[in-house]
């Protein structure tokens, strides 16, 4: 390729250190269809012959149908994708093929190819975030009314709903899902025309090749166009984002599913054996989502480091670019259909949440909520009344619901029968009305409007 400028061929180590195509053969499909609109664009402005236009044209219809039945063949000597296409256009068309790359570069064919396919990423990540979110909310609609502890620090803190838990995650998947979607509509500008840095002499047409590839518009400045790498750091945050709510599911999961707690039993399909304990059932599933939480993270974490401080326009330290976004998305896609296999098909041992609901004075909160409503008592010292009355059932042994009245009532003469009415967990979870509330008729309006949201009808 460089035979007019270069006497002697590369060294062996920089024909392996220069070559992308180990990676970047994953964009043969964005590479043909980039340069199939540009072709397109190029016959129609005068640029080139209608019939060299057509042939190329076929021909990389041709080679698509090879890689899609054959895959590519890797050539170090060929460096990348686009060279791949260019050199096996050649021996199906011959030297026409030589015309395709007028009035561009590998600069701005890559930032095209590249935004081509983490737009392509994002849809497939979005289908996937809400196939989790139907699992969610179809979990949640069979557990709306089920009791659970809700927990702060880990400890027993106030009676929830599993369907109120659960809608909790629907909300996280619903951010990411926002932000995969800013982060698409931000980067739908077409590079391509931009040429290596400095735009062209040729009278090409930019936005037909933008509407051509499906973008909104061409981008506005051929520097920042090759140089940009915003919109693939835009996916790896998103991306690193909707990790972290991944594995907080699945560290739930991972907890629930062990003995102390008993919340859960996963499924088979979702879980291993020991190789030596034949009793044990372990979440790797779980376990493996909240260890790519770490990767996608770090993947994010490469690119930023290897974008900071590059000067304008391209350097080569951007080939670097491509191997953190393939990682991550291969990942995160896992990661999404792991936890939504493990949704969709755990069981919930709703007995046993409810029964520790019930334990560790979880309504606490209630009985001063009560004494604030009823007995028109300053919360604060309505929490000081109650601290005494759980140190009392603390000592006893029991709930606070099977505290005599007369022992309630030696604490704070101001407490009165009423008060049983809100210490049981049901009324607790009952009672929490407010908007975005757990109690089941608002979490039931919440579980109303997802599925209006997603269209389950």
């Amino acid at each position: 390729m460089w035979g007019g400028r270069f006497a002697e061929g590369p060294a062996s180590v920089m024909r392996e250190i220069n070559a992308s195509i180990p990676f970047d053969k994953r964009l043969w499909r964005q590479d043909i269809a980039g340069s199939k609109a540009h072709v397109a664009m190029l016959a129609q402005q005068g640029i080139v012959a209608a019939q060299d236009a057509a042939a190329i044209s076929a021909g990389l219809d041709q080679i698509a149908a090879e890689f899609e039945a054959n895959g590519v063949t890797e050539n170090l000597d060929l460096e990348d994708i686009h060279m791949h296409v260019e050199a096996r256009l050649a021996e199906i068309v011959g030297p026409a093929a030589g015309r395709l790359h007028t009035a561009r570069s590998r600069n701005d064919q890559v930032a095209t190819d590249f935004r081509l396919w983490v737009r392509d990423a994002i849809d497939m990540m979005d289908a996937g975030l809400k196939a989790l979110q139907i699992a969610l909310v179809t979990r949640a609609e069979e557990q709306v009314a089920s009791v659970m502890p809700g927990f702060t620090h880990l400890q027993s803190a106030q009676p929830v709903t599993l369907g109120h838990h659960l809608m909790a995650y629907y909300e996280m998947i619903r951010r990411d899902r926002s932000r995969f979607a800013d982060a698409r509509a931000r980067m739908n500008q077409c590079p391509l025309g931009s040429a290596a840095l400095a735009g062209t002499g040729f009278p090409i047409d930019r936005h037909a090749t933008a509407a051509a590839l499906d973008f909104a518009k061409p981008t506005d400045n051929s520097l920042d166009s090759v140089s940009d790498r915003d919109f693939a750091l835009d996916y790896l945050m998103a991306a690193t984002q909707c990790s972290l709510h991944l594995s907080r599911l699945a560290e739930e999961f991972i907890i629930w599913a062990s003995q102390p707690f008993g919340f859960v039993s996963l499924p088979d399909a979702y879980s291993t054996g020991s190789s030596i304990m034949p009793q044990k059932r372990n979440p790797d599933a779980a376990e493996l989502v909240r260890g790519h939480a770490g990767r996608i993270a770090g993947c994010m974490t490469a690119l930023v480091i290897t974008m900071k401080g590059l000067p304008l326009a391209y350097s080569k330290d951007m080939q670097d670019d491509k191997p953190p976004v393939f990682e991550a998305h291969d990942l995160l896609g896992l990661s999404i259909a792991a936890m939504t296999g493990m949704v969709d098909k755990v069981t919930f041992r709703t007995d046993r949440m409810r029964a520790l609901a019930e334990s560790g004075f979880a309504t606490a909160t209630d009985l001063a909520d009560w004494l604030v409503r009823e007995a028109d008592v300053p919360f604060r010292e309505a929490h000081h009344i109650t601290g005494r009355a759980v140190k009392l059932a603390e000592t006893e042994g029991k709930p606070l619901a099977d505290l005599p009245l007369t022992k309630l009532q030696a604490i704070d003469a101001r407490i009165d029968a009423r008060v049983f009415d809100v210490l049981t967990i049901d009324a607790s979870v009952a009672s929490r009305k407010s908007h975005g509330g757990t109690s089941p008729d608002r979490v039931g309006e919440q579980i109303k409007a997802a599925r209006a949201e997603l269209n389950m009808g």
